[in-house]
This record gives structure tokens, sequence and C-alpha cells, in this order.
């Protein structure tokens, strides 16, 4: 792989938007239910407009006390309605702006339960096929959450974290865990060109294990957030890995049209 897509949680409050810019390619910009709001999201599109990097949007639980990072037992109906209320604030204010939403990621506890629950990915991939069907799904590489949503007929795409480590079945270490992340800014350039140039990660237990990457994610609120991103957009410019979005549907329709 040549090219790789950097994505950032973005619009949590946290307060370091602009210095993270610059090295991202894809934001995924909080809707609200977990962090943020209308002026946040607003402010952040400017942005992203600004520095040339794509909108998307990160439904969560309907869960701001706990950052959504707690998982919630909601039936189909009711994760469908969640989502696609967070989808339609974000459209709305894009529109206004003169922005498009190119993706979705979903944020926290959904992001993570999701991965591996058929109906829970399923719901989630309802609610986006029904607000735009050409927003691509980002979700935890080779997870439940991206089959699913590729059976509805959505592009997807594989997340990798630079600042989370793994477990041996592909999942991320629990936060609960002290050794979930990656505080080092060697090893989280280290994990990331496995990733691209191994397409392998090494595991928490020392084992090596297959994984694809066509998006790598930096949490936003993470306090090394800036100082790894930066190093890792280096990084990959000087290993001569294009750091670029994931190209939209109509783009990506033309490119195919090439061949």
């Amino acid at each position: 792989m040549n090219f790789i897509d950097i994505n950032c949680d973005m619009a949590e409050g946290v307060g370091n938007e602009v210095e993270l810019m610059p090295f991202i390619t894809s934001a995924n910009i909080a809707c609200g239910y977990h962090a943020g709001d209308k002026d946040l999201m607003k402010k952040t599109i400017d942005l992203c407009l600004n520095y040339n990097v794509e909108v998307g949007a990160h439904p969560s639980f309907p869960d701001r006390k706990n950052f959504g990072r707690t998982n919630m037992y909601l039936e189909p109906d009711e994760i469908i309605k969640i989502v696609t209320d967070q989808l339609y604030a974000l459209q709305h204010i894009a529109v206004q702006q003169g922005a498009k939403l190119h993706h979705v990621k979903p944020h926290g506890a959904l992001y993570n339960m999701a991965a591996k629950d058929p109906e829970l990915a399923k719901a989630i991939g309802t609610a986006i096929r029904n607000v735009d069907g050409s927003l691509i799904l980002y979700g935890l590489s080779e997870s439940v959450m991206l089959s699913e949503g590729k059976k509805l007929g959505l592009r997807i795409a594989h997340e990798v974290f630079a600042d989370r480590t793994y477990q041996e079945d592909g999942t991320l270490t629990p936060r609960a865990n002290p050794t979930a992340l990656i505080k080092n800014e060697v090893d989280a350039k280290s994990q990331v060109l496995s990733f691209i140039q191994k397409q392998k990660v090494r595991t928490v237990s020392g084992n090596y294990i297959d994984i694809k990457a066509d998006t790598i994610c930096l949490h936003g609120d993470g306090i090394h957030a800036v100082a790894f991103a930066k190093l890792i957009y280096t990084s990959l410019r000087q290993e001569n890995i294009f750091v670029k979005t994931i190209p939209c549907l109509a783009i990506y329709v033309s490119i195919l049209m090439l061949f």
C-alpha cells in the first residue's frame, strides 16, 4: 500500500482541532450525544473546509455523562433512530456551510459493541443507508460492523488505531486495562508503519496478527494527540507513503471507469 487516510475524532470539547488539522485527512465530528454541540460542529466543519479535510459523522450512544464509553443495550429501532438523528443534525449544518458528509464512524461503546454484534451493526448500517447510501462506514478492521455494512451495500473502510493496543482476536484492548493506550511516540510510529508496510500488528501478548488498514485513527482527546499526529504524518511522508483521504463515491466511480 502506498497511501493511507488519517482520521481523528473531533469537536469533543478538547480544543485542539486547529493543531491537528494539518496532519489528518478525515475528521470524525461529534454530533452532540456524547460530546460537542452545534457551535463546535460548525467550527470544526469550517476548519475541515479550510484544510481540505473530509467531514465525517461520529455518532454515539446518548451518554454525555460517560463520554459515550459505557455499554448501552437498546433495541434496533432505537439505534436506527439515534444514529439517524445525529447524522441529520451534522448533515444539516454541513449543507449550510457548503460541505458534504463523507463518512460515518461510530464512537466509543457503540463502535466496540457493533464490532461484535451483527444486529447492532446492521441497525447502524441501516441508518447510514437511509440517510445517504454513498457515505463510507469506518469500522474496526475486519469486524462484524464492516461485514454487516457491506451486506447492506455500504462502502467500508478498515480502521486501525495508532494510539491503542490490540488483543489476539484483533479487537482493541479495553480502556480499563492499563495497557490499553499507547503513550510513547516511537511505539505509535512503529505500530502505524507495521499496519501499512507489513499488514500486521503486534498484540499485547507479543504476537503478530494480520490486519487490513485503510484508515488510521488518532483520538483527538488523547494527551499525545497533536504530537502523535505530527510524527505519524511526517514519518509516513518520509517513507513515501501518501497521506490522502478515501475518495468519495463519485470520484471512486470515475477512477474505476479509467481501467
